[in-house]
């Protein structure tokens, strides 16, 4: 069994940091659990261009508002706390943040633990074995 707290991991290699976001991964690849968990704070007045090539993400939202827009199809949707989204085509995507945001986000393959986003916002597919 895995146990792990967000507190003992806050100031470790286990969280990573862009200019806008900030993850704390509670699941990495290494777990061995087949998918990779973070707890990621979004900061307010923030837009973060992303497109997850290599991974599936889904994410749960619980705490704050945005919005998340879609950008090969030029959609909006509202995000708040109790909304959860699914890149399930690898969607190309911004998230806007009008306030702070609290999200779970959930990675298949998972990640192994320092990805950061590239120049497009992918992160790079690194092969771990737990």
């Amino acid at each position: 069994m895995i146990v792990r707290s967000l507190s003992a991991i806050e100031n470790s290699d286990r969280t990573v940091a862009g200019e806008t976001w900030k993850s704390r991964r509670l699941l990495l690849s290494a777990d061995g659990m087949g998918f990779s968990m973070h707890d990621t704070i979004i900061h307010a007045g923030t837009r973060t261009a992303m497109h997850y090539r290599n991974h599936l993400e889904a994410v749960y939202c619980i705490e704050g508002s945005g919005s998340i827009l879609l950008v090969d199809t030029d959609e909006t949707f509202p995000i708040s706390a109790g909304t959860l989204y699914a890149l399930d085509q690898n969607d190309r995507h911004v998230l806007i943040a009008e306030t702070d945001m609290r999200m779970v986000c959930v990675f298949n393959p998972p990640l192994a633990g320092p990805e950061s986003h590239d120049e497009s916002g992918c992160y790079p597919l690194i092969a771990e074995t737990p």
